[in-house]
């Protein structure tokens, strides 16, 4: 009851806060500004979208880092090893998608950081994530308790943490396409991994990283009534990034990394769509869909915005909840 109790508090925190971070930001965002060409191969009915701002993500980044250090202070989580990665992802991968959400800005187009630099600065948190993750004493093990299986990876461990972290922040990246979806699906999946975490009784700070999952929770409500049709802002790289390894860092701390498959499986699903895409342009010269992501593809066919964010909601949440079914009930 007590965990509960802490969980709802940390939401409630988290929510206000990026409610009134939302009501002094996005004014101010549109003042200087920041705001995101729209592609000229996306619909005329993205076009009503030009001039909307971007680094919207600052909505629920900045009220999450506030809230945690509130309740590190008033002693309502302790501070560990474990919590201290989970901040320092969350935040590194914010303050590179800020930069390239800035360079945008600045030069008036879409071309912030090149594909090469994000990708280098993406493997280098990565990097510095798995050197003090391997030193706080954890194991290059994963496990699927349910079944009571152990794989051993040694020095492979060390790139698939490696893959999962950078997968996983352009994934997030990639889906974030249409009015509130991967705000939602975020939504979804920390709420998923807030209810796991707090099941992770035998990995230290497990307690408090649920804590920090209710709050990124809080604050991603409160994102979403800024974000959600008609957006009045985009949470840019600055959001997409850090949600995407923050997402993938717990997995891996709580030991869920299998669980993560199905938990961010609309995302991953999103990426395969483009990979499909690529690979068929490259090799035989034709489209196997409309546009990537598939959510455009959707929006090719006919189908409405706000329903193609609904249904992929609903498919997100069905996924976490066979996920909690299999990763903590059973």
């Amino acid at each position: 009851m007590y965990q509960l109790t802490r969980g709802v508090l940390a939401l409630m925190i988290g929510f206000i806060l990026s409610i009134v971070a939302g009501i002094i930001l996005v004014p101010l965002l549109k003042k200087i500004k920041a705001s995101q060409t729209i592609s000229e191969y996306l619909s005329k009915r993205h076009k009503d979208k030009e001039g909307t701002p971007t680094m919207g993500g600052l909505i629920f980044i900045l009220p999450t880092i506030i809230s945690i250090i509130i309740l590190l202070v008033t002693k309502k989580i302790e501070f560990s090893s474990n919590l201290f990665i989970v901040l320092f992802v969350f935040i590194s991968y914010a303050l590179l998608g800020f930069i390239d959400d800035f360079l945008i800005i600045k030069r008036k187009n879409n071309e912030g950081l090149t594909v090469v630099q994000k990708l280098i600065g993406q493997i280098i948190i990565a990097i510095i994530f798995y050197i003090i993750y391997m030193k706080s004493g954890a194991e290059p093990v994963v496990e699927v308790y349910t079944l009571g299986i152990k794989i051993h990876l040694g020095w492979f461990y060390g790139i698939f943490l490696l893959f999962m972290l950078v997968a996983s922040s352009n994934a997030v990246n990639i889906t974030d396409g249409l009015d509130g979806l991967a705000g939602g699906l975020s939504l979804i999946a920390f709420l998923t991994f807030a209810l796991i975490s707090a099941n992770s009784r035998a990995i230290e700070g497990t307690n408090d990283i649920a804590v920090f999952c209710f709050v990124l929770v809080g604050c991603l409500l409160g994102f979403l009534a800024f974000n959600s049709r008609p957006a009045k802002v985009f949470m840019g790289d600055t959001g997409s990034l850090s949600l995407g390894a923050t997402m993938a860092t717990i997995a891996i701390i709580t030991k869920h990394e299998l669980s993560f498959i199905v938990i961010a499986g609309v995302f991953i699903f999103e990426t395969l769509v483009c990979l499909i895409q690529i690979i068929s342009m490259v090799y035989f010269h034709k489209k196997v869909f409309l546009m990537t992501p598939f959510h455009h593809h959707l929006e090719k066919l006919g189908w409405n915005e706000r329903d193609i964010v609904i249904a992929f909601w609903c498919v997100g949440l069905i996924l976490s909840m066979a996920a909690i079914l299999f990763g903590v009930w059973y």
